[in-house]
């Protein structure tokens, strides 16, 4: 059995999968498969290197099938395929007011605690949700960063007729997109990169770059004046929020997904003038991973489409190469069973 270990300096080897037994209140699983995310890339480039020990195995986008259960499991049997909400929740604390997925002791799996990339993974059972009869392992990789868009565009309290606009069409961004979607909402999309916007474009999405049109005018002429009534800026970048502010309608509501690791200078009267919101938004909880499920098994997000690749787990350290020389793809898959 084997494991993606982050060892540093971009490099991830390949190491043994130890199956350790599960304790009271765990399950061993089989892992099928294990997605790269935008932090998995974040700690392939030594970003994480104060939270990650090395070496370390990576990875929380995961399927897999339960293998064997601890002493008082009864939410899920051996067999069962599943999906994996990878946060470990510490003490609690007055100051997180029972929001234990963004509490002050939280552990995220896969950064803080050994991840999922691997063969065999002992987890609480408090993690998984149980996929779908029928559901392939492959989309089961995908409950994951959906449940973080459908985490996203509830705290945004996005409702059918509404028009939203999305900063950044990274797979966060896309997901994003198409939840927002499905709750009928009209979404347009910023992008700079084009093949992202092509491909966002051919799932239905409105789409406009940032460095070909103004986007403000874009929106502006698309609602007839009426402007965003949510805004989601998943870009990271500067220009992400300094446009963030310039887009919502009276009331509207700003979602901030991505991480700005610096301060940004933000247009504070927009908020004051127009009685805009800002929604600040992270992780998820586990009624995001019920409906993210729900909604993947109704088919009513395009999931055999935003796969890119799947890789064995072998070829790990070259598709890590592969994303960080060409950022068109939406998902890579690694193959770990």
């Amino acid at each position: 059995m084997k494991a993606a270990n982050y060892r540093g300096a971009k490099q991830i080897g390949i190491g043994e999968s130890v199956a350790i037994p599960p304790g009271p209140g765990e399950v061993r699983l089989s892992v099928a498969y294990c997605g790269i995310c935008g932090t998995d890339m974040h700690i392939y480039h030594g970003h994480m290197d104060q939270r990650v020990s090395l070496p370390q195995t990576i990875g929380h986008e995961v399927s897999a099938v339960v293998s064997e259960l601890g002493d008082g499991v009864e939410t899920v049997q051996v067999g069962d395929k599943v999906a994996v909400r990878p946060l470990m929740f510490g003490e609690a604390v007055s100051f997180d007011k029972g929001h234990a997925h963004v509490g002050k002791n939280l552990k995220f799996i896969g950064i803080d605690l050994p991840g999922g990339m691997q063969s065999s993974w002992t987890v609480p059972a408090y993690t998984l949700h149980k996929l779908p009869e029928g559901m392939p392992l492959s989309h089961g990789a995908l409950v994951e960063p959906a449940a973080v868009a459908v985490h996203d565009v509830r705290l945004g309290k996005v409702r059918a007729g509404e028009t939203c606009v999305v900063i950044g069409g990274g797979p966060i961004g896309l997901l994003i997109a198409l939840v927002a979607k499905v709750k009928g909402a009209r979404v347009v999309l910023s992008e700079v990169n084009e093949s992202r916007l092509e491909f966002a474009t051919k799932l239905g999405i409105e789409g406009v770059n940032p460095m070909r049109q103004n986007v403000v005018e874009k929106v502006s002429e698309l609602t007839d004046g009426a402007m965003a009534d949510c805004v989601f800026e998943v870009s990271g970048s500067a220009p992400g929020a300094e446009i963030m502010t310039e887009l919502p309608n009276v009331r509207g509501r700003i979602v901030m997904v991505a991480i700005h690791p610096e301060p940004r200078p933000v247009n504070l009267f927009k908020f004051f003038w127009s009685e805009i919101q800002l929604i600040g938004v992270r992780l998820y909880e586990e009624c995001d991973f019920d409906e993210a499920i729900e909604l993947m098994g109704e088919g009513k997000l395009p999931l055999d489409q935003l796969i890119t690749e799947i890789a064995p787990i072998e070829a790990v350290q070259a598709t890590f190469e592969k994303i960080d020389a060409n950022p068109d793809g939406i998902k890579y898959l690694i193959q770990c069973g």
